[in-house]
């Protein structure tokens, strides 16, 4: 099992680092929408074992061309963490050898689907779905460049996606591409998602119940 931890904020960027367990960090601001993100910093490796920290700034970027002896605007800062685990039973990820080359060359696919955990690994919230698209293999590197697409799917709260370049060997920047239901307009998160997260650790599991989907322990709608 691996896990990942993403953090988003609806105010400028994002910054992600990598651990060996995927946790999520969500930063929202109540004056702004995911559709306003500027960018999301991600370092990680194509295999199953990547996990990240997340930061973000936390000033809108149209205050960042206003002279700094202006105030900036006060912004109300959420934090909505999620982990991504994969736990081996959904077939991902799948690599498709398109180019048919012995070492991974353009246009060779992988896609990928783990599922989502609240920070508190008491409830199950989702799935990540999404492609990976092999750009250019950097043997210099021992890594290589893909063009990502992927969503973080809330069940009946929404989704939110991301797009950008994926380096295997440093970290990355994708953009955040949109976001749906409360993710669109984002005002006050709902309490089950900003619940006191777990720090990440290679040894973190969801609760019994979150694994088994337990009614009690799903969020409304939940995709699976």
């Amino acid at each position: 099992m691996s896990t990942s931890c993403f953090a988003m904020r609806p105010i400028s960027s994002i910054s992600m680092k990598p651990y060996n367990s995927k946790s999520s960090i969500l930063n929202t601001s109540s004056k702004s929408s995911l559709l306003n993100f500027a960018s999301l910093t991600t370092t990680t490796t194509l295999n199953l074992n990547k996990s990240f920290i997340c930061k973000s700034q936390d000033q809108p970027l149209s205050q960042t061309k206003q002279s700094q002896a202006e105030p900036s605007e006060t912004v109300k800062v959420q934090e909505l963490c999620v982990y991504e685990i994969n736990e081996r039973d959904r077939g991902s990820p799948a690599y498709l050898p398109f180019s048919k080359k012995d070492v991974n060359s353009l246009g060779d696919l992988v896609p990928f689907s783990n599922k989502l955990y609240t920070g508190c690994l008491q409830k199950r919230v989702g799935i990540t779905a999404g492609v990976c698209i092999l750009i250019q293999n950097v043997a210099e590197r021992k890594g290589d460049m893909y063009e990502a697409i992927f969503s973080f799917h809330f069940g009946d709260y929404g989704h939110i996606s991301v797009q950008g370049s994926y380096l295997t060997y440093e970290d990355s920047y994708l953009a955040v591409t949109g976001g749906t239901g409360i993710f669109e307009g984002i005002k006050d998160l709902p309490h089950e998602l900003v619940a006191e997260h777990v720090e990440p650790s290679l040894s973190v599991e969801p609760s019994p119940a979150a694994k088994a989907c337990e009614p009690h322990a799903v969020i409304a709608g939940f995709t699976n």
